[in-house]
C-alpha cells in the first residue's frame, strides 16, 4: 500500500513539474503570433540634461567608431530654455558640443552625406523646434547650426507645432528628406516631407515635396522612423498603432500596414530599427507607460512583407520612454554588437548592450 501511495505521489509531483515547466516557458514560444518577454538592464545612464529629456540619436564616427557620440533633446523649462546635449560612450556630457537656446526641441534624427552645391558632403542632425514652428539643422560632428535661423514647416496650416522627425536618404540619388509630424492635424496628409538642400556655404534649406499619412485624431503623432534600405517610413499613432508607408516622395500615398494595435498599455512611442543585414532585422516600439519595448520583424512575416507580428517584449529600466535609437554597428569593446539608447524621465538617457535583445528570434 505504501508503494502504491508513493507511486501516486511521485506521479503527481512529476506532472506538477511538467506543468510548471510548460507555464514558465510558454511565454518563450517562438511560434509566429506568440511573444516572449525578457528583462534587460542598462550599462549606464548619462549625465543629466537641465530640464526634460525627449529623444536621442547616435552619431557614428566612421573613421574612429570609439569617438562616436549620442545627442539628445532637452525640451526645456521656460520659453527658449531647451537644447541639444551631447554624450560620449561613457555617458559623460561633452559640454563643448551642447547647443542651448533651442525653443522646445522634441525629436531628433541623423543623416550622413548631405551633398552641397560644391559637391562636398556633410553629416547632419535635424530636430524639431516646436514653439517656433521650425526644424533646425546641425552640422556633425561639429555641432553647429547651419539653417540660417531655422526652416519653417507646416506653413499656412491651421495646426503646426512640429514634434516628430525622421530623415530619409534616397539610396539612388543620395538626396535627404525630412519627414515631419506635428502635435495635431488633419486625418489625411498629416506628415509633410521636405527635401533638404545645402548651398556652397553649407546653409541648409527645405522644400516641401509631399504630404501623406493618416491620423486617427485620438492623441498625437510624435515618433517617426525611416528604413532607408527597404524604403519605408513608420510612425506611432498614439493609442492606435504603428503606421507604415513608402518613404520615397514619388511613391504611393497608400498605407501599407497598421500594426501593433494590441498589447500596448497606452501610448505607442519611440521607434528604432535594428539591421541584421541590409534587408533583415527588427523594429522596436516603446510601450511608454508600461516601460517596455515591443519587437517586430523588420522585413515582415514570412510570406507577407507588410504583416508585422509581435515577436518579443523587452522590459527595460526606463520610465515612460518617449524616444530611443539603436545601431548594429560596433562602437567599441563594450558595444561591439551595437548600442540601444533610450530616454527616461529622470533627465537622463540609458545605454544598453543589444546582444540579448534578439537572441532566439
Amino acid at each position: 500500500m505504501a508503494n502504491v501511495f508513493s507511486f501516486i505521489m511521485m506521479k503527481h509531483i512529476f506532472l506538477g513539474i511538467v506543468m510548471m515547466y510548460l507555464l514558465l516557458n510558454s511565454s518563450g514560444s517562438k511560434a509566429l503570433g506568440q511573444s516572449n518577454t525578457i528583462t534587460v538592464f542598462p550599462e549606464l545612464e548619462t549625465d543629466t540634461v537641465l530640464f526634460d529629456t525627449d529623444d536621442p540619436a547616435i552619431y557614428y564616427n566612421k573613421k574612429k567608431p570609439s569617438k562616436s557620440f549620442i545627442i539628445g533633446t532637452d525640451k526645456g523649462g521656460k520659453l527658449g530654455q531647451g537644447g541639444i546635449f551631447a554624450f560620449d560612450l561613457k555617458g559623460k556630457n561633452i559640454k563643448e558640443k551642447n547647443i542651448l537656446g533651442i525653443n522646445r526641441p522634441n525629436n531628433i534624427d541623423i543623416a550622413y552625406g548631405l551633398i552641397t552645391n560644391n559637391l562636398h558632403t556633410i553629416d547632419i542632425a535635424v530636430c524639431t523646434e516646436r514653439n517656433t514652428d521650425k526644424i533646425r539643422v546641425i552640422k556633425l560632428p561639429e555641432m553647429t547650426l547651419i539653417d540660417n535661423g531655422g526652416i519653417s514647416v507646416f506653413e499656412n496650416e491651421a495646426e503646426r507645432s512640429p514634434m516628430g522627425i525622421a530623415l530619409y536618404t534616397d539610396p539612388n540619388s543620395k538626396k535627404i528628406y525630412a519627414m515631419v509630424g506635428r502635435k495635431s492635424g488633419p486625418q489625411n496628409g498629416y506628415l509633410f516631407q521636405y527635401l533638404l538642400e545645402a548651398n556652397q556655404n553649407g546653409t541648409v534649406s527645405g522644400k516641401l515635396v509631399r504630404q501623406f499619412g493618416k491620423y486617427s485624431g485620438q492623441k498625437e503623432i510624435e515618433s517617426i522612423a525611416v528604413d532607408n534600405e527597404l524604403g519605408y517610413v513608420y510612425y506611432s499613432d498614439e493609442n492606435v498603432g504603428i503606421r507604415k508607408y513608402y518613404a520615397h516622395p514619388d511613391s504611393s500615398k497608400e498605407e501599407l500596414a497598421l500594426f501593433g494595435t494590441k498589447g500596448f498599455k497606452e501610448d505607442h512611442e519611440g521607434i528604432s530599427i535594428f539591421k541584421n543585414t541590409a534587408k533583415t532585422g527588427f523594429i522596436l516600439v516603446s510601450d511608454q507607460q508600461a516601460n517596455q519595448f515591443h519587437v517586430f520583424r523588420r522585413e515582415g512575416d514570412v510570406g507577407d512583407t507588410h504583416k508585422h507580428t509581435l515577436l518579443r517584449t523587452i522590459k527595460t529600466q526606463t520610465n515612460e520612454s518617449d524616444g530611443s535609437e539603436i545601431t548594429h554597428l560596433k562602437l567599441n569593446r563594450k558595444y561591439k554588437d551595437g548600442l540601444f539608447v533610450a530616454m527616461s524621465t529622470n533627465k537622463r538617457f540609458q545605454y544598453y548592450k543589444v546582444k540579448s535583445f534578439f537572441k532566439g528570434l
